[in-house]
């Protein structure tokens, strides 16, 4: 007896296995995405009050307040939204429902690391379309993606703001997108986890230049510090709408009610609040801090436009023997790319405390000049 070929891609991955071994090391760990900001207040005491009013089964489609709040958001009806048990689950779902044998999914290159996986497990081929990085960054070749389109694409799957990369796309770009998907009838999947962590103009949603074909992931513990909520929510056309929330029955059934209720009030304090603006303030801090202490040891560091990470090059190290050698944990780039990543780069989480960045940077300036 043996296990389908399938379970090939469910191998564990470098995330949690650099959190573990940084927690042995006891490691700054600047590795995998969780912040060390606690979830605010409002947050915490609007799911006290959910316990013991929501504490039985959601619909598959989601706590009918969640699906209003986000319609609210969105400014779509409630039917246009699904919840789901976070945005891991909704990308599943959506590539199980929208591809199958023999279809193609466009993956952008570098990319965050359940795309591959969840397109093999629906039967697709994923084609990637590498970024370019150059010494601002990276960023897209509209020409290469409209070149890896093929008749048997049938979803152009896009993350933006971008893990890992920072990247924000621009309005032109966003458009452009929307127009090849019209053109050659392709299903646009936007993952929006990070849409309110960016550092300059707010950027336009996908959704807006194409809404016909446009499903837009998000999340809850992304935008409120709360990674472990695990509340997620597709925002799309509706008439598919009742069949992805068919589907997810057969995945978690729904998410858990009282951080639903929970999650549809924080959302509109954060709001009323101001929340994000001050995570964007205090993550911008961070950035630069993390960015002017990488420069300042003559290493190459690239400025991130969104999310919390950001991408640098360490030469003459691996991401093992910099965890053991400085006690720093990071994410090397052949997480994020299929083969050849480029040589040295690496992802730093800058969403750890000013006081955990700034001992990052000194264990990283002890050891930077002295490859293992």
């Amino acid at each position: 007896m043996r296990l389908h070929p399938r379970t090939r891609v469910a191998r564990e991955s470098i995330f949690p296995k650099m959190s573990q071994l940084a927690a042995r090391l006891q490691a700054v760990n600047l590795g995998q995405g969780f912040p060390s900001n606690p979830p605010p207040a409002f947050l915490l005491e609007a799911v006290r009050k959910a316990l013991g009013r929501y504490d039985q089964y959601a619909p598959p489609a989601g706590l009918p307040l969640l699906r209003e709040a986000l319609a609210e958001e969105f400014g779509v009806e409630p039917e246009n939204v699904v919840v789901t048990s976070g945005a891991t689950e909704a990308i599943h779902v959506l590539l199980q429902s929208l591809v199958g044998p023999g279809d193609e999914v466009v993956v952008l290159e570098p990319f965050f690391d359940v795309y591959l996986p969840d397109a093999f497990l629906a039967g697709a081929e994923a084609r990637l379309v590498r970024l370019e990085l150059g010494e601002k960054g990276f960023r897209l070749d509209l020409f290469a993606l409209e070149k890896a389109i093929t008749p048997r694409t049938r979803l152009l799957l896009v993350n933006a703001p971008m893990n890992p990369t920072g990247l924000v796309f621009r309005e032109e770009e966003l458009r452009a997108l929307a127009t090849l998907a019209q053109r050659y009838d392709l299903f646009l999947v936007s993952d929006e986890v990070y849409d309110e962590l960016y550092f300059g103009q707010r950027p336009r949603r996908l959704r807006e230049f194409a809404p016909e074909r446009t499903f837009t992931v998000g999340s809850a513990g992304k935008r409120l510090e709360a990674t472990g909520y695990r509340v997620g929510w597709i925002v799309g056309p509706k008439e598919f709408m009742p069949v992805l929330a068919g589907m997810r029955q057969w995945t978690s059934f729904s998410a858990p009610s009282p951080l639903q209720a929970g999650v549809a009030e924080a959302l509109r304090m954060a709001r009323k609040e101001g929340f994000y603006e001050a995570l964007r303030e205090g993550y911008r801090r961070r950035r630069d801090l993390l960015l002017s202490g990488l420069r300042s040891m003559g290493l190459k560091a690239y400025e991130p436009e969104g999310t919390y990470f950001l991408m640098a090059e360490l030469p003459g190290w691996d991401a093992f023997g910099l965890v053991e050698a400085a006690r720093v944990a990071l994410i090397p780039a052949s997480a994020f790319y299929r083969e050849d990543p480029p040589p040295y780069l690496f992802r730093f989480a800058f969403c750890k405390s000013e006081e955990e960045l700034s001992l990052a940077l000194e264990r990283l300036a002890r050891v930077v000049n002295s490859p293992a």
